[in-house]
Order: structure tokens, then C-alpha cells, then sequence
């Protein structure tokens, strides 16, 4: 019912940039939350970024400066500019959606949390 597609991953140099997107779709009327998270080859899956619907942010100390995270409410999207990248943000990005409120096939209000399927961000030379 409820759906996170994520997508602008790729290969990028060292010092480039890249642009994240992932709209949530479905019978949706409300998210509280949207985020990224990374897991790299061997590692836990951490937080880079996230954005509530009043607009406030939180961005990991190793992203601070180089990542912005935006949101654009009435599409249910969140983007994730990334700048400046480093070989060691290499990672598998995941999207998140946090409090997603929505009507399932039989009308009834439900809320839930979702992730996306991943994007591949490879940074290397």
C-alpha cells in the first residue's frame, strides 16, 4: 500500500556530487519523518540525514557541511544532495519514512514505518 522508491545513485569521482531522490507513494496523508540511512560493505546501517515535517534537520558529524536533505511535503519526497563526496561515503543508501499515516484497501486510518530498497552510491576515481 505504501511504497518508497528510491532512485540517482551511481559512481561518482572523489570531490563530486550526487543527488538523491525517494517519493513515497500510496493512499498517504501525513509522513513525520524522512530520512537516509547508509550501510557500507561489513558495517551497521547508520543515519546520514533526516527531516521532520516541521522542517527540522539532523545530519551525521561525518556529513555535516558536504549533505543537504530537503523535503518536499506535498510530493511525499525527500532528496539528499550530497557534495564533496569521499570514497568512504561508498555505502548502500536507504531511504526512510518514519509515522507514514495512511488509509489501507478498507479505508481504516493506519500509521507505519517503511524503507526503501536501496541505492547504490559508489565513490571512486
Amino acid at each position: 500500500q505504501v511504497q518508497l522508491v528510491e532512485s540517482g545513485g551511481g559512481l561518482v569521482q572523489p570531490g563530486g556530487s550526487l543527488r538523491l531522490s525517494c517519493a513515497a507513494s500510496g493512499s498517504i496523508f501525513s509522513i513525520y519523518a524522512m530520512g537516509w540511512y547508509r550501510q557500507a560493505p561489513g558495517k551497521q546501517r547508520e543515519l546520514v540525514a533526516h527531516t521532520t515535517s516541521g522542517g527540522s534537520t539532523d545530519y551525521a558529524d561525518s556529513v555535516k557541511g558536504r549533505f543537504t536533505i530537503s523535503r518536499d511535503n506535498a510530493k511525499n519526497t525527500v532528496y539528499l544532495q550530497m557534495n564533496s563526496v569521499k570514497p568512504e561515503d561508498t555505502a548502500v543508501y536507504y531511504c526512510n519514512a518514519n509515522g507514514v499515516r495512511y488509509h489501507d484497501v478498507w479505508g481504516a486510518q493506519r500509521e507505519s514505518d517503511y524503507w526503501g530498497q536501496g541505492t547504490q552510491v559508489t565513490v571512486s576515481s
